[in-house]
């Protein structure tokens, strides 16, 4: 429980700091009635670290704002991990809802569905597997204009199959 304390006091802090600010802001506006006024292309990166190893991803992806408040979408995903002497190159693609209840404050849920190829080991004696391994992601971020800064938590994060070095991530997001 002690692990989950530190991210969410620390979005807790920043909410609290800048609500004052960001809230006196008016929320962006979604011009027209034409479908394409209200698609946002862009996407986010990610990287996750443990002691033996290292984990990044570059997701791009489009978005229908919905709302001011409320956008979905999909992107693709590329990942690459190593931890070790084991290799785990994915790829997918997936689907995304944001939800910003304040202006600077944005809520999401981002499932993945990654093809995944593994290998262990070097030379002969390696083991190769290829195999598709979900993801469903909940998360938090700072948002300024079209700049998102946050951390997503994997619900269903398995630490022997799954590309990600753990169960938290923190990412960076850019819509235009």
């Amino acid at each position: 429980m002690k692990r989950l304390n530190l991210p969410l006091m620390l979005i807790f802090l920043l909410t609290i700091i800048t609500y004052s600010h960001c809230y006196s802001q008016d929320p962006p506006r979604i011009q027209g009635s034409n479908f394409w006024s209200n698609v946002r292309f862009g996407g986010g990166l990610g990287f996750g670290l443990n002691n033996g190893g290292f984990n990044a991803s570059i997701f791009p992806s489009a978005l229908y704002e919905v709302n001011p408040q409320f956008a979905v979408g999909t992107g693709l995903n590329f990942n690459y991990a190593k931890y070790d002497d084991i290799k785990r190159v994915a790829y997918g693609g997936g689907l995304l809802a944001f939800y910003n209840p304040i202006p600077f404050l944005q809520l999401s849920t981002e499932y993945e569905q990654l093809r995944i190829n593994y290998t262990a080991g070097v030379g002969p004696n390696a083991i190769e597997d290829n195999y598709w391994s979900p993801a469903l992601f909940v998360g938090a971020g700072y948002r300024q204009r079209n700049v998102t800064f946050g951390i997503r938590y994997n619900l269903l994060h398995d630490e022997g199959r799954s590309i990600y070095a753990n169960d938290w991530e923190p990412f960076v997001r850019v819509y235009f």
